[in-house]
């Protein structure tokens, strides 16, 4: 019987290290989970001018002595009014311009948006590749992925708003758009 004793305590102090320990992974776990759901926000950023939402603003890097580079973003108005994106400024360029690229008779083309890029009321309109874009125009720098740049929006109705750029890879895909 003394033998007992003494492998009761043990399994008892055992079951309360077992718990004590389940405790704090699970505590951890807890706040593992609540970090990555923060992520989400983190990489997919967004800001706001009046009844404007200008989602994940992202450029890709370029290659050294490249003169321009693009920009993409979305824009969703929540208003009951349209807007008009009017004019783009940044300091990694010397210029920015609005630009839609289309195809015509099998030719693609790319040309210039003049009088700005209407935002319809309570619609969304998408800058990516192939479509309305911005082109920075006279790098100053390269830009380098994992870097952000500031650029400054100008609308018509709610004014200026001031945006970071993600630059990814030279090779990335667009960001995949959730609606």
């Amino acid at each position: 019987m003394s033998n007992f004793v003494p492998a009761v305590r043990a399994h008892a102090r055992g079951d309360a290290f077992a718990r004590s320990f389940e405790y704090r992974l699970g505590l951890a776990v807890l706040a593992f989970l609540l970090l990555f759901a923060c992520v989400p926000g983190a990489i997919a950023h967004e800001f706001k001018a009046g009844d404007l939402e200008i989602g994940h603003p992202w450029s890709r890097a370029t290659p050294p002595g490249a003169k321009v580079a693009g920009g993409y973003f979305t824009v969703t108005n929540k208003g009951s009014a349209p807007d008009r994106l009017l004019s783009i400024s940044s300091d990694v360029s010397d210029k920015a311009e609005l630009h839609e690229m289309g195809v015509k008779d099998g030719v693609m083309t790319m040309r210039p948006v003049t009088g700005g890029l209407e935002i319809p009321a309570g619609g969304k309109v998408a800058l990516k590749p192939g479509g309305y874009h911005l082109m920075f125009v006279g790098l100053k720098r390269q830009p380098k992925k994992g870097e952000m740049f500031a650029a400054t929006l100008t609308f018509e109705k709610a004014g200026a708003v001031k945006v970071e750029f993600a630059v990814q890879g030279m090779d990335s895909l667009p960001p995949q758009d959730d609606d």
